[in-house]
């Protein structure tokens, strides 16, 4: 499993959505190298990676430059995910906000550097703003086009023509689909911005929402927190076993066996658990070789064969056809300059 994941119920309303609009389901699954058992369950994870591909191929199958905006006009958040039945079920939408920023990973996990809120609330001189803290927000189009769709789309859904997005700013390029943001955000957008963020209408927080229901609302927070928890756990793990195998990287050297023996379980056990994930050793130990092979390449101080004795590689033409495995280029070509810079770790 990648660094970070989308729930397979989210992906599956994305797979759903673009079959439904005529694309072949097999195609896709193929082009964003997803497994159709993921899905099975809707609380399992997808490596955003491939989530990035799924929507790729649905924007090139459905011939929809705008999928993304029409995804989410066309798709009502509470069939998707928990977070939107949690949302549903709280009392205001001020508590909805809180609600969203506290579960989004559940829905999209996200870089938020040293911080811990996916949304915020900004009071400004000229108004208020929801604010979109990831931090690197201009890498995915696509995501920010969902998150503020989402929050238009479901608003106007359920309230019609009240007051709600007064503006919006995006870091992106304006593209050539305008028509459609027109269309479905109905709002001005600044394109090019310095953050992702939304202007409201201040009377927004204290929107009731009807029918507001404490006992379903306490019982959702209730999965909602246990899956935080899941996936909070899973998270840790890797990055633990990551961090134990990187000072042996260059040995070659590093076993399952050992690693479970350094966690006081029993490999058994350490299968399970990351299996449980969508993960296996071999996998995680092979992804982190890659993500350091880069890592040295592109700080160009070392060799090629040097960086293959630090991912662990005795031989340098081994460490060649992994590479290359890895990124379709040579370790040469990338620390030239030539490969690396396409390439998202």
């Amino acid at each position: 499993m990648g660094a970070f994941t989308v729930s397979a119920g989210y992906a599956r309303g994305i797979l759903d959505y673009a079959v439904h609009r005529g694309a072949d389901k097999e195609v896709l699954l193929k082009a964003a190298q997803i497994d159709a058992m993921q899905f099975d369950n809707p609380d399992n994870r997808i490596d955003m990676a491939n989530y990035q591909l799924l929507i790729g191929a649905a924007k090139l199958a459905c011939n929809a430059p705008a999928f993304a905006l029409e995804f989410c006009n066309d798709t009502r958040f509470e069939e998707l995910s928990v977070v939107g039945l949690i949302c549903q079920s709280a009392p205001n939408m001020g508590a909805v906000l809180q609600q969203l920023s506290r579960y989004a990973k559940l829905v999209a996990e996200v870089d938020l550097g040293l911080g811990d809120e996916r949304f915020s609330i900004s009071p400004e001189p000229d108004g208020l703003w929801i604010v979109d803290n990831r931090t690197g927000p201009d890498n995915f189009d696509e995501l920010t086009e969902m998150t503020f769709a989402s929050f238009i789309c479901e608003f106007r859904r359920h309230f019609g023509e009240t007051p709600f997005a007064l503006k919006l700013q995006v870091t992106h390029a304006a593209p050539p689909y305008m028509a459609e943001y027109d269309r479905i955000l109905q709002v001005p957008v600044t394109f090019g911005a310095a953050r992702n963020a939304m202007q409201i209408d201040p009377n927004w927080l204290q929107v009731e929402v009807t029918p507001a229901n404490q006992y379903l609302f306490g019982v959702l927070t209730e999965r909602g927190e246990a899956l935080l928890k899941e996936l909070d756990d899973s998270t840790k793990l890797t990055a633990k076993i990551e961090q134990m195998i990187l000072p042996h990287l260059h040995t070659g050297d590093i076993s399952m066996d050992q690693i479970a023996e350094q966690l006081g379980q029993s490999r058994q056990t350490l299968y399970r658990k990351l299996k449980a994930e969508g993960e296996n050793f071999e996998n995680l130990l092979d992804e982190l070789r890659h993500k350091m092979a880069l890592h040295y390449l592109s700080g160009k101080k070392v060799s090629v064969n040097e960086t293959a004795y630090l991912v662990g590689f005795s031989d340098p033409s081994s460490f060649s056809r992994a590479f290359k495995r890895w990124t379709g280029t040579t370790p040469g070509e990338a620390r030239g300059g030539g490969g690396c810079g396409s390439l998202r770790i």
